[in-house]
């Protein structure tokens, strides 16, 4: 399934999207489960499916975020060799973890912003996992089971603020500049995440492309490093890195500004596209 969160008529819902129709799953959720968030933790998904009509075109929807409410956004950093090495950082034994706040995702189609602060707005095409299964002390081999779907993430970087310290958070956490989108698509429809690659373009220009094989850490040890220091829970978001290329190791450095077009491709899983826009 590729499921979808979306506003129709002013109203926040869900569904699954097929083709370029949306079924609507909110009028036939049981009490209780009012979003995808919710949806995932009851285990209703399959039974919503298999009631659900696709009768909403796709064009009359507009795209939230794939989970518009998650209670944890961890991000991987330097998780890919390329980047690695061109950020000068030291190998490592465990995952660098980084954190979003939920205010900082943005839909597909819809304008990541460029801070009022800065003109270092940089781009990170990355594959995101979603939690489907919660848990605590998830051992390696059983992890997998815990991810219900996964999603194209842009992990926009406002490197100036990212540098004022040793400690990344400022730069990673102005509102709207998380791309997530635009469906969360099932481990069925996927299959082995390690099969396809994170292909980013600005402007139409190929600017990062790496295969998710590549990963130092794959997604398995991740959730175990993860769910060590902190429960997971159903719709949590785990963004798994992104690969060499981005702006700010570029000569000169290649910063996204007003009018560019970023997209972030990943085959099987989803095209996200965003705009850039200056913040009001």
């Amino acid at each position: 399934m590729q499921l979808i969160s979306f506003l129709y008529e002013g109203v926040a819902r869900f569904g699954a999207l097929i083709g370029d129709k949306v079924a609507d799953f909110t009028v036939l959720a049981p009490a209780g489960v009012v979003d995808l968030k919710s949806a995932i933790a009851a285990g209703v998904l399959a039974d919503l499916a298999a009631k659900a009509t696709p009768s909403l075109p796709l064009a009359e929807v507009t795209l939230l975020p794939v989970i518009p409410n998650p209670g944890k956004i961890l991000c991987v950093g330097h998780n890919y060799e390329t980047h690695r090495q061109e950020t000068g950082r030291a190998k490592v034994a465990y995952p660098s973890i980084l954190t979003r706040f939920a205010d900082t995702l943005v839909a597909a189609d819809q304008p990541i912003l460029r801070p009022r602060h800065s003109t270092h707005l940089d781009f990170e095409g990355e594959l995101a996992v979603i939690v489907g299964k919660g848990g605590r002390d998830i051992p390696a081999e059983q992890a997998l089971d815990h991810v219900a779907g996964y999603a194209c993430f842009n992990d926009a970087s406002v490197r100036d603020w990212q540098w004022h310290t040793q400690q990344f958070t400022p730069g990673k956490n102005f509102p709207a500049t998380g791309g997530f989108g635009p469906a969360l698509v099932t481990p069925d429809e996927v299959g082995d995440y390690r099969d396809t690659s994170v292909t980013t373009r600005l402007n139409g220009q190929v600017v990062q492309s790496q295969p998710t094989a590549d990963m130092i850490f794959p997604i398995a040890t991740i959730i175990a490093y993860v769910s060590a220091f902190t429960p997971l829970s159903p719709g949590d978001v785990i963004a798994t890195g992104t690969p060499g290329g981005v702006g700010a190791k570029r000569e000169p450095p290649l910063w996204m500004k007003p009018g560019d077009v970023v997209e972030v491709d990943i085959p099987g899983i989803g095209l996200l596209r965003n705009t850039i826009a200056d913040a009001a």
